[in-house]
C-alpha cells in the first residue's frame, strides 16, 4: 500500500506539472510560438497581422465587451504573467487594468500602441480638459491614426525579436496597404451623405476621431468613458438637438447598452419628431470571430456602411429592431 501510494503521488505531480505542456517558462509556448496578450480585439487584430504565425496571440476581451468597465479574473492574470509581450491601447481605456499593466514585473514587457502618437493628433475630451496629458483613446476611428499603432507593433516585436524581424516588416507593408484601401473607402463613402446630414449620435462618446477624420458631427449621451452616467438633463439636451436639426437616424453600440439611446428616442417622439434607430455600431469592440466584423477591417467598413445607409434612408423606411442589453 506503501509503494502504492507513492506511485499515486508521483502520478499526480507529474499530472500537475505537465497538464500544461504547450506553455513554457521562458514565455513561449512548446512549438516555440511566442506567447503575447492583448487587451481589445482591435490591438489583437493589429498583432495577429503583424505577427502572424510566430506569434500566439490571446485577446482578453471579446466582442461586446466593454474596455472601460472590464476587469480582469485570475485566468487573465496567469495569461498576463505567462505572455512575453503585452499590447494595450493606454490614455485611460482599460481604465481598471491601468495599474495591473503597469506594476507587470519579471519577463513581461508592456507597451501602449498609441505611445509615441504625435500629441497634436490626439483629441482632448471637454470631460478631461482640465487635466493635461490625458486624451480620448478611441484613436482607432481614424484609420490613419490606427496605422500608426500598427507601426508600433511592427517595431516593437522587430525590435526584441530580431530573427522575426524581416517577417514582421513584410507584413506590416501588407497590412498598412490594406488600411490605406480602407481609409480611402470610409472617405468615399462618408462623402454619399451630404454634410448637413453628416451627424452620428451614439450613446456614447467614442467617435470624435472618426468625425473629424471623414467629416462627421458627432454627438454621445454619454461622456468619453461609459463609467460615466448620463442623467435626465443629458437626455433632453440632446432630444432637443435631434428634433431642431431633424436628424434621421441615432445609432446604439453593441458593446453599451441601448437603454438610454430608447430614452433619447422617446423624447424626441415628445417633440413632435420621430428619430429612428439606425442600427448597432461596433464601438469599444468588434464582432464575433469568422464574421467580417470580427476583424477591423470588417468592422470599418460595417460601421461606414450602416451610418451611410440609415443617414440616407427615406422617411418610410423601416426603423430598426434593437433588444435592449
Amino acid at each position: 500500500m506503501k509503494k502504492f501510494y507513492i506511485l499515486l503521488c508521483t502520478i499526480a505531480i507529474l499530472v500537475y506539472t505537465g497538464c500544461d505542456t504547450k506553455k513554457q517558462d521562458n514565455g513561449t509556448t512548446e512549438d516555440g510560438k511566442i506567447r503575447v496578450v492583448t487587451t481589445i480585439g482591435m490591438i489583437t487584430d493589429i498583432v495577429k497581422n503583424v505577427g502572424g504565425e510566430r506569434l500566439e496571440v490571446i485577446g482578453l476581451m471579446g466582442p461586446g465587451v466593454d474596455p472601460h468597465l472590464y476587469k480582469l479574473t485570475p485566468n487573465d492574470q496567469q495569461r498576463l504573467s505567462a505572455a512575453q509581450f503585452i499590447f494595450y491601447n493606454g490614455h485611460h481605456l482599460e481604465a481598471k487594468m491601468g495599474d495591473v499593466l503597469a506594476k507587470m514585473t519579471g519577463n513581461t514587457k508592456t507597451f501602449a500602441v498609441t505611445a509615441g502618437v504625435d500629441e497634436s493628433l490626439l483629441l482632448t475630451p471637454p470631460e478631461f480638459g482640465c487635466c493635461q496629458g490625458l486624451y480620448d483613446p478611441h484613436l482607432w476611428f481614424d484609420v490613419t491614426l490606427w496605422m500608426k499603432a500598427v507601426e508600433k507593433v511592427r517595431d516593437v516585436l522587430s525590435e526584441n525579436d530580431t530573427e522575426g524581424a524581416s517577417i514582421y516588416q513584410d507584413n506590416a507593408k501588407r497590412y498598412l496597404a490594406e488600411l490605406a484601401e480602407l481609409h480611402q473607402y470610409v472617405k468615399t463613402q462618408a462623402a454619399l451623405v451630404s454634410p448637413e446630414q453628416r451627424v452620428v449620435v451614439t450613446a456614447h462618446d467614442a467617435f470624435s476621431y472618426f468625425g473629424r477624420a471623414y467629416g462627421f458631427e458627432v454627438r454621445g449621451l454619454q461622456g468619453i468613458s461609459t463609467t460615466t452616467e448620463a442623467g435626465i438633463a443629458d437626455v433632453q439636451e440632446l432630444a432637443t438637438f435631434i428634433a431642431d436639426r431633424r436628424i434621421p437616424a441615432i445609432f446604439v453600440e453593441t458593446s453599451v447598452s441601448s437603454r438610454n439611446l430608447e430614452a433619447v428616442k422617446a423624447a424626441v417622439k415628445a417633440r413632435g419628431f420621430d428619430v429612428q434607430i439606425g442600427g448597432e455600431l461596433f464601438s469599444d469592440a468588434m464582432g464575433d470571430a469568422g464574421t467580417p466584423e470580427g476583424t477591423y477591417i470588417g468592422m470599418m467598413r460595417y460601421n461606414i456602411d450602416l451610418i451611410v445607409k440609415a443617414l440616407t434612408a427615406t422617411p418610410d423606411e423601416p426603423t430598426v429592431s434593437i433588444t435592449e442589453k
